[in-house]
């Protein structure tokens, strides 16, 4: 018998199914093979291949964890403007290794400094902060967040650090060393142990040598504290070594560029200090009629940059020596300037792999990354002194880098009082050869260069004005110092070759009122008067705009009218056509008597003293910081003694609370 699914009936007997089971049945069965046929696969997951990048890790930000894995336990951390507490925190990181201990050199920026409070986990361990205070008691860009976050833990427990602070200031500031300061006095108030005295350093006097004499009671007080032998080792300690590069790929050297390479061939916003922009020069003109300084005006074009600037703002460019100076050193030296090399950090954990950008030239270097104008530092010195080949030669360097009296003076005559730099002392020291690559270890990074903007972005939104004085004067040993950056900007021709400037915008607190109707008086006598071009463009864009504008006082002031009144023309358009309300301006030498803007100043007390006491008034001061913005502050307090009775006190504490209230602002340099 034919098994029970075959479908032919037999005989009359009744079939199993149907036909019209048979068709449904079929027709299930051709819907379950077309389904499970035509439905889509699912999409397979694809398995991501790991991209090999560096990790953003706890260890990166965690200079606790950095510690531990490299045995260190000294960290210097430092808040740098200009480049200077960087150089001594690493100093001092590098000294550590003379007294047998580990130390290394930290920007705050780069890591998250609660962890502070763990500093205990480490054996003899300590924190030492070199902190610079820029513009008004403010803190160095890199130490802002550093300094919020002092400013906002209040419960945060800091007993188990021991710390030290090396502050970085000026004098002839009203906040002298504020940052630093606060940063002494707050970690201790957060429970932390101080093992040695603030250091106070002077940048008016000779920040260098307060700086070694603060080191040299420092490290023996850090040696008694944790119990080590207080002998350092005399020995030159090398932090990078050299690597020549026979045949490199030329696309792949850093010519010039501050961050990334090839930024200045292809520019990408945003741009700022480790990217800046390179703006064409549009217009580069002498402000002077005669005299034999070289006042002049710039015009920098930022069109299709995005960038954004306020009245009052700086711009800072990025310059590069001359020429002829670092031929010369490469002449003296011995060395092709072109070889392409690397410096590479002997600490493969440090967040630093090079001096400067690697791979490079020395012709580079020299030209765009170091500074070989000013005067070295004394640790500078020290180490070159094993390369003179003349003893008497090693033992002067040596005595100028040590912090004995006489080898002090000998600093302060030799170095500084005759205004030698690196190539003048290759120059008078002929025994002296060192090696190129140690010595472009050893110098300092090529800073950039700050400006007040002398131009108003309502008016000029694409173009930022710079107006300085070229810098060129002549020393004891009779050579000729020119400014590095003025005079890299006066040979910038309008359209030529390599006529653009790397520079980027540095915010400022130096801001016209907030309300328009608030009378201004603006003190900028010199160059000084470059925030307030832009404040009187500003003030006339706002009354064209239909606005209620307050009084507008200038007090100006030059040497004599017929040489150096600059901007005169731009300044009596806008006293005729009421923008200014009132020109006063200061010829110092035009007459038997020196008059200065602080004469003038107690000239018209009344009026004066009226804008700020009854009229709500806002004081600027832009200038000189040692002499002129100090005769100022006293010409205010005589007018409040006069004319109000106050005492000195008195008027030095009203001045102290227009500061405090932001109604009298100084962008001032020394």
């Amino acid at each position: 018998m034919e098994p029970e699914t075959h479908t032919e009936p037999v005989g009359d007997e009744e079939p199993l199914f149907s036909n019209l089971d048979l068709f449904l049945f079929s027709l299930i069965i051709g819907l379950v093979v077309y389904y499970f046929m035509s439905r889509k696969k699912p999409e397979p997951i694809p398995e991501f291949k790991k991209i090999d990048t560096p990790q953003v890790s706890q260890r990166e930000t965690s200079f606790i964890e950095k510690m531990k894995k490299t045995g260190k336990n000294i960290i210097v951390f430092y808040g740098s403007q200009t480049g200077t507490a960087e150089e001594f925190a690493n100093r001092l990181s590098k000294d550590a290794q003379r007294y047998g201990m580990k130390g290394m050199a930290a920007d705050p920026e780069e890591y998250t400094m609660g962890e502070l409070a763990r500093m205990s986990e480490i054996k003899n361990s300590l924190a030492i902060f070199c902190m610079a205070t820029y513009g008004e008691g403010d803190p160095t860009d890199n130490a802002q967040d550093f300094y919020d976050w002092l400013q906002e833990n209040d419960d945060e427990d800091l007993s188990g650090l021991n710390y030290t602070v090396f502050a970085l200031g000026n004098k002839t500031y009203e906040h002298y060393n504020a940052m630093g300061k606060y940063v002494d006095k707050r970690l201790e108030e957060l429970g932390a142990k101080r093992i040695f005295d603030l250091g106070l350093g002077d940048d008016d006097s000779n920040l260098e040598e307060d700086f070694v004499s603060w080191r040299e009671q420092f490290w023996p007080a850090v040696c008694e504290h944790f119990g080590v032998e207080a002998s350092a080792d005399e020995l030159s300690i090398r932090q990078y070594e050299l690597k020549l590069h026979n045949d490199v790929n030329m696309n792949k050297v850093f010519t010039g560029e501050i961050g990334r390479l090839k930024s200045f061939e292809v520019q990408k916003p945003p741009f700022d200090a480790k990217n800046p922009f390179l703006a064409p020069v549009t217009v580069n003109r002498r402000l002077n009629k005669a005299g034999d300084r070289h006042l002049m005006h710039l015009e920098l074009d930022i069109t299709g940059s995005k960038l954004r600037y306020e009245s009052g703002d700086h711009v800072a460019v990025f310059p590069t020596n001359d020429s002829a100076l670092v031929n010369r050193l490469g002449e003296i030296l011995g060395v092709d300037l072109d070889v392409v090399i690397s410096l590479n950090n002997l600490d493969e954990e440090s967040n630093k792999k090079h001096p400067f950008p690697c791979p490079t030239t020395y012709r580079t270097a020299l030209t765009h990354y170091l500074d070989i104008m000013n005067p070295p530092r004394t640790n500078v010195l020290y180490e070159l002194a094993q390369y003179a080949s003349e003893p008497k030669d090693q033992e002067n360097m040596r005595k100028m880098a040590s912090s004995s009296p006489e080898g002090k003076a000998l600093y302060q005559t030799w170095v500084l009082d005759s205004c030698r730099n690196i190539l003048a002392i290759l120059e008078d020291m002929p025994s002296l050869k060192p090696p190129v690559d140690h010595l472009c270890e050893l110098l300092p990074r090529l800073q950039a260069r700050y400006y007040s903007i002398a131009s108003s972005s309502k008016v000029h939104p694409n173009s930022i004005h710079i107006c300085a004085v070229v810098v060129e004067y002549s020393t004891k040993t009779g050579r000729v110092n020119k400014g590095v950056a003025t005079n890299w900007l006066k040979n910038k021709l309008v359209n030529g070759h390599k006529s653009t400037v790397p520079m980027f915008i540095r915010k400022s607190q130096f801001r016209l009122p907030f309300k328009a109707t608030n009378p201004v008086i603006m003190i900028g006598p010199g160059t000084g008067i470059a925030p307030f071009m832009g404040f009187i463009q500003e003030r006339g864009w706002l009354k064209e705009q239909g606005k209620e504008v307050g009084e507008t006082v200038l007090y100006f002031g030059c040497r004599h009218k017929n040489e150096d009144y600059i901007y005169q023309e731009e300044l009596e358009d806008a006293e005729k056509s009421g923008v200014l309300t009132q020109l006063n301006v200061a010829f110092s030498r035009d007459q038997d008597h020196k008059v200065y803007v602080q004469h003038l100043l107690k000239k018209n007390k009344e009026h004066v003293w009226k804008l700020i006491h009854t009229d709500n008034a806002h004081l600027y001061v832009c200038g000189d910081a040692r002499n002129m913005a100090k005769d100022v502050q006293t010409a205010l307090y005589e007018i409040a003694e006069e004319l109000e009775g106050m005492t000195r006190t008195q008027a030095t504490d009203y001045i102290k609370k227009l500061m405090t209230k932001g109604r009298y602002s100084q962008d001032v340099w020394s």
